[in-house]
């Protein structure tokens, strides 16, 4: 009786101290699931259909916030990937960081790039983490897997991020990351110098940092909101990378433009990409490219060639109408010859819609079609692609 005793005070003191405001942090879980029936015919390959989640849209994770006070709160984010089938699974972002209502958000560890949620990216494209996306197989984003790019799925290791407050409209993100030619290299299948199994990562020569660097600016008039925004982001080469003589490589340098008008119930966005010198936009992230490296089904139209220059235009528009919401978009990859890589371009176009069964839970369905022409393969793979899907936040 008296243990018995003895270990309930003890439960309870524990207890009690747990749930004191003063001794813990607020702990949220969160997550999504999704699945889609797709149906991907390339030409010159048997179509394939699937149920499942191929671009890893489904995770779940923990977001973490503590008050400092003065303003001050300490946040953390864990999220890990996984596919409905039982597949793949990956890391999202891992991060312990700051924020601050007067100057902003600083982040450390994995993260997504600015150039993925911040500026255009996957915030203009109402289609991302579907097989219907823009980025990679969809050809209208870049998709790099070293997480430079707009890929929904890929995040960029080692990192500080600074996110700032909104004034006046105005607000902008920096990321940098220290560079390590031995250990944080983009790769393509070794043609770029990487380690094998190192995708999703980056880094330059060892000293130098990679940066990327982006602004927004918000406006509304009557009824109409303007949003433009703008970008920068350097990949430093590696030593290593710039002892490939036959691909004459050197540091990757990307610049974007893009904005959105809004006006009811009507949206307009876009976005361009001019790349020049790729590294990281050589390559993509295993989601969005639908499928893996070496695979002849496999297709990333975003891609440049290694060390060469391009353009990647995106554009699309949106309608809703109660509960639905319908999307036609499409845009184009244009790879300049560098090297030893002839030219390719690619088209696509995507029309398709939401059902928004609740706050949490949406029905979605569309077609893309995209159109190639490379001058590197014997055959242009163009590719169909239909899918209808349901998806759940919880």
């Amino acid at each position: 009786m008296k243990k018995t005793f003895i270990v309930l005070t003890i439960a309870n003191i524990l207890i009690f101290t747990l749930m004191s405001p003063s001794s813990w942090a607020d702990l949220a879980v969160v997550g999504r699931i999704q699945s889609e029936y797709s149906n991907i015919d390339i030409e010159g390959i048997s179509s394939q259909s699937s149920v499942n989640d191929p671009t890893f849209y489904s995770s779940w994770g923990l977001r973490i916030s503590e008050d400092l006070g003065n303003g001050i709160k300490a946040l953390a984010m864990i999220d890990y990937g996984f596919d409905t089938n039982g597949g793949p699974t990956g890391a999202r972002e891992r991060w312990v960081g700051f924020s601050n209502d007067t100057w902003g958000l600083i982040k450390f560890g994995r993260i997504h790039s600015p150039f993925a949620d911040f500026a255009g990216g996957w915030t203009i494209d109402p289609f991302v983490y579907t097989v219907l996306q823009a980025t990679g197989s969809g050809g209208t984003m870049i998709a790099s897997a070293n997480g430079l790019g707009s890929g929904s799925y890929s995040a960029v290791n080692s990192v500080v991020r600074f996110d700032s407050v909104d004034i006046n409209g105005l607000s902008f993100a920096a990321m940098l990351m220290p560079g390590d030619a031995s250990q944080l290299e983009a790769n393509l299948g070794g043609v770029l110098g990487g380690a094998g199994g190192n995708i999703g990562n980056t880094g330059g020569a060892n000293g130098e940092w990679d940066l990327q660097i982006a602004a927004k600016y918000s406006v509304d008039y009557e009824d109409h909101t303007f949003d433009v925004f703008g970008g920068y982001s350097r990949d430093n080469i590696s030593t290593l990378q710039k002892n490939i003589a036959a691909v004459h490589l050197k540091t990757e340098e990307v610049g974007r433009i893009g904005g959105v008008w809004h006006y009811k119930n009507f949206r307009l966005q876009g976005q361009l990409d001019y790349i020049n010198n790729a590294l990281g936009a050589a390559t993509c992230s295993d989601a969005a490219a639908l499928g893996k490296i070496g695979e002849a089904t496999r297709q990333c139209n975003s891609a440049i060639n290694p060390g060469g220059d391009g353009i990647v235009w995106y554009a699309g528009g949106q309608y809703k109408r109660g509960n639905n919401t319908f999307i036609l978009q499409g845009g184009m990859t244009n790879a300049f010859s560098a090297n030893a890589f002839a030219s390719r371009k690619s088209e696509s176009i995507t029309v398709g819609a939401f059902h928004d069964l609740s706050k949490r839970s949406s029905l979605f369905g569309g077609y893309q079609h995209v159109n190639v022409d490379d001058n590197n393969a014997t055959m242009d793979r163009d590719r169909n692609t239909w899918t209808m899907g349901i998806r759940h936040h919880f």
